[in-house]
């Protein structure tokens, strides 16, 4: 899983003066996306997460808009306290941003997630926002089989690294290829900018996608994958087998 619990107020004060030197973090070993570009890439926020213990805590996810109302991420997103995935009402608070590559600079859209619709064929979850999103151009939902060798391109908000992760504040772009292809997944690996370019913690429901004039073929999510960065395959959750059911909850 590519989820994990955010850090601790305090943790994050004590990394504030590293975080101000370095790099934006966010896919690993990935690139800057430009101005305008993948404004369909939603970053969730979502707080008091609940453990087993009657803690709480919050968490972050990746997604992509699939229609004006309609977010697509890992199933695995949306659980309760035993991490068994959830349909419904969202479990808890998640807000939904959208529409821009650095928080720093500009606003984008802001939306509720209001009810969630699990898939029973793979980790891959329908996430319903309380209005719906104008002028962004959603994903198309890919009908046709991925192939071996196919290149992709992963946008994510996730972090640079497993340790101590922090969401990123600037979505990062990567190339992977396809390298194996099973009933409901496929494995990809990284190709650029570097043979370690891969998702990290957070970027669980980043979408893979062709891209295509303001939007794109969108063929997989993020599902889970070793440590970051790697060279190994990442495990993604295919599209195209759910396209019917995706359609049909999103009229």
């Amino acid at each position: 899983m590519r989820v994990r619990a955010a850090l601790t107020a305090a943790a994050l004060l004590s990394l504030l003066p590293v975080l101000t030197a370095a790099p934006a973090l966010a896919v690993a070993d990935g690139a800057d996306v430009a101005p305008g570009q993948f404004g369909f890439t939603a970053k969730l926020t979502m707080a008091s997460i609940p453990r087993p213990d009657g803690s709480t805590y919050t968490s972050f996810c990746t997604g992509s808009l699939v229609a004006p109302q309609w977010i697509l991420t890992t199933g695995h997103c949306f659980h309760d306290a035993q991490r068994n995935r959830v349909s419904g009402p969202v479990p808890y608070p998640t807000t939904v941003t959208l529409g821009l590559v650095d928080e720093s600079k500009e606003q984008g859209v802001t939306r509720t997630g209001t009810q969630v619709l699990q898939s029973a064929e793979n980790d891959v979850a329908l996430l319903q926002l309380d209005s719906a999103v104008p002028g962004i151009t959603p994903l198309t939902v890919n009908r046709l089989a991925p192939a071996t060798g196919q290149r992709l391109t992963l946008a994510g908000w996730g972090s640079k690294t497993p340790k101590n992760p922090v969401p990123s504040s600037k979505l990062q772009q990567g190339t992977v290829q396809i390298s194996t292809v099973g009933s409901t997944t496929v494995g990809v690996r990284g190709v650029a900018p570097a043979a370690t370019t891969s998702a990290c913690v957070y970027d669980s429901g980043a979408p893979y996608f062709i891209p295509a004039g303001s939007g794109g073929q969108l063929v997989s999510v993020e599902t889970t994958g070793p440590d970051c960065p790697h060279t190994t395959a990442e495990t993604t959750s295919r599209v195209d087998v759910i396209a019917d059911w995706i359609a049909d909850r999103t009229k």
